[in-house]
């Protein structure tokens, strides 16, 4: 039987750029487990003016513009969806949001259902809201009828990181960089859910071939 190359999408929102850097370890891990994928914004919300009153937004704004955004179609290509967000109010991005609720058609049709999912965040403070936010995304995931695979504590560095929803990173307001350990920790995530969803896929296949 052929190997099965897993095609996954991270669709993440990133307003400074952590975010779109876990998305860029994220994507590591997962082309190192041999899968094929696509990296995609959502749209902005915010209007201009909100982000050139903040430096680290606006030139995050201009380096990324080039980096393609999210639609439904990049949803439908993939085995396994991973979306990232950073946290607001202990709950997921309005940009993230607006973007999974513009699915409603494709859920209505059960094309959202029997993929693999996963998620990564980020926080200013320690107890900001790093679980809630995963919990929250995740809801909706068990509304798609998809399959959640999350790092939980299936490797030593989950230990360290400690978070077994997925992978999340304190920022202190921009002035605390991503440390080796939540790198590490991304990559891993990635590398299972590349590993989880080729069984399933490879499964599918063996199953259609009977």
């Amino acid at each position: 039987m052929a190997t099965v190359t897993p095609k996954v999408a991270i669709i993440y929102y990133s307003s400074t750029g952590t975010i779109h850097a876990m998305a860029q370890d994220y994507a590591k891990g997962l082309e190192n487990a041999g899968a094929e994928v696509r990296i995609r914004k959502v749209h902005e919300l915010a209007p201009p003016e909100a982000i050139a009153a903040n430096e680290a937004w606006a030139q995050h704004a201009e380096a990324t513009k080039d980096v393609p955004e999210a639609t439904a179609d990049d949803v439908l290509w993939a085995d396994a969806v991973v979306f990232g967000t950073p946290t607001r109010y202990g709950n997921v991005t309005a940009q993230l949001k607006q973007f999974i609720d513009t699915l409603g058609p494709q859920w209505a049709q059960g094309q959202l259902a029997d993929k693999v999912y996963s998620g990564f965040t980020s926080t200013s403070t320690a107890h900001g809201g790093q679980e809630s936010t995963l919990l929250a995304l995740y809801n909706t995931i068990h509304h798609f009828g998809g399959i959640l695979v999350t790092p939980g504590y299936t490797d030593p560095i989950q230990f360290t990181t400690g978070n077994p929803y997925g992978p999340s990173h304190v920022d202190g307001q921009g002035s605390i960089p991503i440390s080796d350990d939540t790198r590490q920790a991304t990559q891993y995530a990635g590398q299972r859910v590349a590993t989880v969803t080729r069984q399933i896929v490879a499964g599918r296949n063996e199953v259609a071939a009977i």
